[in-house]
């Protein structure tokens, strides 16, 4: 998997600054804890951590290939390549000659026979630098869908570039400041494709990739979702997403070191695990391990709510004994939840504060769990956004708003209601700003010809879905996991199927009247009736009232603290206003969510020494 970094600058070369190049590689460590590499040549520096899935011994990176003694290209890699098989039999036909048996190399030679065109052969999830050593080029690349991380920052003569912001932040060229817009970014609940939160810091955009040389940088798109015709029946339909599913399930099963699935007993992950199991099961190197987070005492804490109506452990269960995984439940206590260390780990894999508080941290401390047993895990991530899963989306009020469709249906609020200082607030207008990006959203939307009024709209809303909900939770994803060294691979985001599934029409998408009904008749036949009968529910998060003890506690102690930085943005009475309302209160889900916003953006603007400039 691993992380990379580094930086191109044609005015002042890295070869003399090697320091600061390892220093940026450092901050990769999480990412790769196998191995570690560093290449200065001419105007630029390529850093590499390592994460060892396939070819433990030979993968080394970054990695070099060579014609008559002179080198052509170097790459510095994160991610993998599924079916790289195929594609280095297809090289070795132009002639090449591997070294290794990592997908690495396979990427880079393809790079040299076609050019950037080799991007549209690429079927994985990938973020990667080429440095071109003929054309004297960075070549920046991200996956279709965005499931690897990628950010840049310009520079007069070059570029700085990361896995994460913290990579880039740690050159002392970096930007490090946080403006309005910034602060709107990070408020607003919905992620802009390009933007980060941290000034002139932006993201390699999925799908796309962006080259640098000495006459500047350009961004170019390789892929994007299009409309076409869907002319398949019911039937043909759900066996081409069952094939399709199948086939991505058993590419992404193929892995040096050992393998397990993240089990929630919702539809998405017990499609995934139960096709993974049956593949590793035919290929005799089952069972097939399986892990389900739970917290301590929350079955007689547990319950029920608007998108969360049963626990996942019993449905988890089911699944694991009808496809034959070896089974284990991590269980989490509050204290864990509310350790001072996971929490700060927790900020600094993110780069930025958010207030979902135990939904990140108890991810990261079920990764960690399962770093201990299996190198790679399995996801069930995007079946949601793909096959039409989340209730909003069944919610006529929400589908027809003005504003992204998950904010209507959780009444517009934002990461901290009801705390920010009234002028700021005022300033910042997060209404109008996310208005501002839902409109862009809704016209970046592909439209099939003779496609009116709700069919259109269904589209638009799944396109919204794809390239701006599901962004924010592959980036969720994928820093929980690398914070601890653990690769997660998501087979619904294959392209094949992403394409395939975006283009059914809304009525079959939903047939029997259910969410995600063609996906659950796609996976019929291998799932237990319980899983096959249950309705959505979100990611579990704590109820233990001790957890919000805890947090009131920490919040009242940034408040009394004149120094912290965040009271500039704060109103400090009506923070302190909203200490004085009962613990477990109808309306507590609001309140946590911005206390915690609170008290991480605080340790943000601490730990990370930046400026606010409005």
């Amino acid at each position: 998997m691993c992380g990379i970094t580094g930086w191109l600058d044609f005015d002042r070369a890295p070869a003399g600054r090697r320091a600061i190049a390892q220093a940026m590689t450092d901050t990769m460590s999480c990412r790769g804890p196998d191995a570690e590499g560093l290449v200065l040549d001419g105007p630029v520096a390529l850093g590499h951590r390592r994460l060892a899935v396939i070819d433990v011994a030979g993968g080394r990176q970054p990695m070099t290939v060579d014609e008559d003694g002179h080198a052509l290209a170097v790459i510095s890699y994160s991610g993998e390549v599924y079916n790289f098989t195929e594609l280095r039999t297809e090289l070795q036909g132009y002639g090449h000659r591997f070294r290794t048996r990592s997908d690495t190399e396979v990427v880079l030679r393809a790079y040299v026979q076609w050019g950037e065109e080799f991007v549209h052969r690429l079927n994985g999830m990938y973020a990667f630098a080429v440095w071109d050593v003929r054309r004297q080029e960075l070549l920046l690349v991200r996956d279709r869908l965005g499931v690897k991380p990628l950010y840049y920052q310009r520079l007069p003569h070059g570029v700085l570039f990361g896995s994460e912001p913290k990579a880039i932040l740690a050159h002392p060229d970096a930007s490090r400041a946080v403006d309005e817009d910034g602060l709107r970014e990070l408020l607003a609940m919905a992620k802009t494709p390009e933007r980060s939160v941290y000034r002139d810091v932006h993201e390699v955009r999925p799908g796309h990739l962006v080259r640098v040389g000495r006459t500047g940088l350009t961004r170019r798109r390789y892929w994007a979702l299009e409309a076409r015709e869907h002319s398949d029946d019911l039937d043909t339909t759900v066996r081409t997403v069952r094939d399709l599913v199948d086939d991505s399930v058993r590419r992404q099963t193929v892995s040096d070191v050992p393998l397990c699935a993240q089990l929630s007993g919702g539809l998405d992950s017990s499609v995934v695990t139960a096709f993974a199991a049956r593949a590793l099961h035919e290929r005799g190197d089952g069972p097939l391990r399986s892990f389900t987070v739970d917290f301590t005492g929350y079955g007689e804490m547990f319950t029920p709510n608007l998108i969360a109506e049963t626990r996942d452990l019993p449905f988890a269960h089911d699944l694991a004994r009808h496809a034959g995984t070896e089974h284990r439940d991590i269980v989490l206590d509050t204290a864990e939840l509310t350790d001072a260390h996971a929490r700060a780990a927790v900020l600094r894999a993110t780069d930025v504060p958010n207030g979902s508080g135990d939904f990140n941290t108890s991810l990261y401390l079920l990764f960690r769990a399962i770093r201990q047993h299996s190198t790679v895990a399995l996801s069930g991530e995007s079946a949601d956004e793909i096959f039409g899963g989340y209730p909003w989306m069944f919610h006529p009020e929400a589908v027809q708003a003005d504003t992204f469709p998950w904010l209507a249906f959780l009444h517009n609020e934002h990461a901290l209601s009801g705390l920010l200082d009234e002028g700021l607030l005022k300033r910042l207008d997060l209404s109008g700003y996310r208005r501002e990006r839902y409109a862009e959203a809704l016209a970046e939307a592909p439209r099939l010809a003779g496609e009116t009024g709700f069919d259109q709209r269904m589209r638009a809303v799944s396109y919204v879905h794809l390239t701006r909900f599901l962004q924010a939770m592959l980036d969720r994803k994928d820093r929980m996991s690398m914070a601890v060294g653990l690769e997660v691979r998501v087979p619904f985001c294959d392209h094949r199927l992403v394409e395939y599934a975006f283009n059914v029409p809304w009525a079959m998408k939903t047939f029997d009247g259910h969410e995600k009904s063609l996906l659950r008749a796609a996976g019929r036949e291998l799932l237990p009736d319980s899983v096959l009968q249950r309705r959505k529910v979100v990611y579990p998060t704590v109820q233990d009232p001790a957890y919000e003890h805890t947090l009131r506690a920490e919040f009242a102690a940034m408040l009394a603290d004149p120094q912290a930085p965040v009271l500039a943005l704060l109103n400090v009475d009506a923070a302190r206003e909203q200490l004085r309302r009962p613990v477990g209160e109808v309306s507590i889900s609001v309140l946590r969510a911005s206390m915690e916003m609170a008290v991480q953006l605080n340790s943000w603007l601490s730990r990370y020494d930046l400026s606010l400039r409005w």
